[in-house]
């Protein structure tokens, strides 16, 4: 059997290990001319950590995690105003989270691939002929694919959902959010920072700063808007939008690097009534995305990768098994949109009083019976796929 997927992300990294145990052909296209590590730190826990767990997985993810103990809300004057405790958020896992970037968990899974995977960097899918008897993919470097099988891990912006599915504006849902991340080196600011992670305590914007390995920092931003185009600009949009913030804020926007070191996107979600066709299929945020409100678009990534190898390994028939994974999957990623939505105004206060109310609820986390109560509503959804 023959798979061509296009995206060398989460999704598609874990998926083309997994083909690739399972005796498959795979190729392994990614538009970006190497892998990609920009990102920013995510709270890896729910149905990827147990894919991952059975992956044989976790050990290498251990040693790239950050231990993170709070989660500090800090003023213009970089004062606490609130604290998020990390060690409330692990117990009510049953200490099934691990922290680390986005890049890292990449790594950790571009390490393990075979040298039988072919990997083609700097290219994409540009057209597809979907047959009966399988499936021909045209690349962008002028080369023809035939196989069975072709899988879009492409992210929410996806070239393989557009060719199989149609335009992206029929299955976006845009939250009203940009987002950007990126790191940069300065023992100055690193100095002043020092170990704590940091969350600016603001109204419709929010920078966090973070300490990473080899004394750089990460920076991660959100802020609310109405218009979902991205700027032209992205680097002075970010330092436009976010240089009133005070604290060590204008130090670490004075860093921004342009893209692709910046990364910059809307804050969306992919709904979709079907996921593939008979010889086509999407995985991860190409039609799963959850958003960063949610928080688990990794770890969804990597269980929808696995659920997937395991319909092809236990159906003989492409169709079929493509069929059972939509249905598997479907509804736990429709609950973990949901969720995602509901916890916006967490994340990103849109009133002075709203962002009173996160203060007084992080406080209140602190008080015994109500910390796992609070907790488990910050991990809704955590658990896995039946």
């Amino acid at each position: 059997m023959r798979a061509l997927i296009c995206g060398a992300g989460i999704a598609g990294l874990t998926l083309a290990w997994l083909l690739d145990r399972m005796g498959w052909d795979v190729q392994l296209v990614e538009r970006a001319n190497s892998l990609r590590r920009e990102g920013y730190m995510i709270d890896f826990f729910g149905p990827g950590f147990d894919a991952a767990e059975t992956m044989g997985l976790l050990p290498r993810l251990r040693e790239l995690a950050y231990t993170i103990t709070e989660l500090n809300y800090v003023d213009r004057s970089g004062r606490p105003r609130a604290a998020l405790d990390y060690k409330v958020m692990f117990n009510s896992l049953d200490g099934r989270l691990i922290s680390l970037l986005r890049g890292d968990l990449a790594l950790a899974l571009y390490e393990r691939l075979s040298q039988r995977v072919v990997q083609s960097y700097g290219c994409s899918v540009q057209a597809l002929d979907e047959r009966a008897e399988g499936v021909t993919a045209t690349l962008t470097d002028g080369t023809r694919w035939s196989g069975d099988l072709v899988i879009g891990a492409d992210g929410i912006h996806s070239a393989i959902r557009e060719l199989a599915f149609g335009l992206e504006s029929n299955y976006l849902r845009y939250l009203g959010i940009h987002t950007a991340a990126y790191t940069f080196a300065d023992p100055v600011l690193r100095k002043k920072l020092g170990e704590q992670f940091a969350i600016t305590d603001s109204v419709d914007k929010t920078v966090g700063l973070y300490p990473i390995r080899n004394e750089r920092i990460a920076v991660f931003t959100a802020h609310r808007t109405r218009d979902s185009a991205i700027p032209a600009d992205p680097r002075t949009a970010v330092q436009a939008t976010y240089s009133d913030l005070g604290w060590l804020v204008p130090d670490a926007l004075a860093q921004c690097p342009d893209p692709p070191a910046l990364y910059y996107d809307q804050v969306s979600q992919i709904e979709m009534p079907r996921w593939t066709t008979d010889r086509v299929a999407l995985v991860g945020d190409a039609c799963q995305a959850v958003s960063l409100l949610a928080g688990q678009g990794a770890s969804l990534a990597v269980a929808g990768a696995q659920l997937l190898a395991s319909e092809l390994a236990n159906e003989a028939n492409v169709t079929h098994a493509l069929s059972h994974y939509t249905k598997r999957m479907a509804a736990p990623v429709a609950d973990k949109q949901a969720a995602g939505r509901r916890t916006a105004e967490w994340f990103l206060p849109s009133t002075p009083r709203r962002l009173l109310l996160r203060r007084l609820a992080l406080r209140a986390m602190a008080l015994p019976g109500l910390d796992r109560l609070l907790s488990s509503r910050l991990v809704a959804g955590a658990g896995g796929i039946p």
